[in-house]
């Protein structure tokens, strides 16, 4: 297959797609209206609830989320393994974009968009490597676990739905 366009599906619902020496792509569709699938990605404690796959046996310690253009944040999992960055972009509720800092100088620029058709939002992740030696090193597998943690934003969703958010 291509190196430049490989693409595998992860499940029945998540495609994660290497779309160039530098980028890769995840789609899914989420079964919930752009506006609470955003509020999912920008609350914390909304967020802290559905991004780690529970089978990792892991969960966020803190969280902090300043959802702004220039604002920062920082996921802890304790052990002193945090993610963090800046956001560069916050369009509600269609589109978030973000650095990853915690690679430093390989650290990728995450574009997340959120397109509501019928009820229902197709949610694209693209990840923008700085170089290919980048996304060689960082691999595919945090891409592929996005399929059981987009089933649990599902689950969640259902909750937040019939709560009237």
């Amino acid at each position: 297959m291509d190196a430049r366009r490989e693409s595998e599906r992860v499940n029945k619902h998540v495609t994660v797609e290497r779309t160039s020496d530098r980028e890769l792509v995840v789609t899914r569709t989420i079964n919930g209206p752009a506006r609470l699938v955003f509020e999912a990605w920008t609350r914390p404690e909304l967020f802290k609830r559905w991004w780690v796959p529970k089978s990792l046996g892991m969960s966020l310690k803190a969280i902090e989320m300043d959802v702004r253009v220039g604002g920062k944040y920082r996921l802890n999992f304790g052990d002193g393994m945090d993610f963090f960055g800046k956001y560069l972009e916050v369009t509600p509720p269609s589109r978030l974009v973000w650095t990853n800092e915690e690679a430093g100088e390989n650290g990728q620029i995450t574009t997340v968009t959120f397109e509501e058709k019928g009820g229902r939002t197709l949610l694209v992740m693209h990840e923008l490597y700085p170089s290919k030696e980048a996304l060689d090193a960082a691999g595919t597998g945090a891409a592929e676990a996005m399929g059981e943690t987009f089933q649990q934003l599902d689950e969640l969703l259902l909750t937040l739905d019939s709560s009237g958010l």
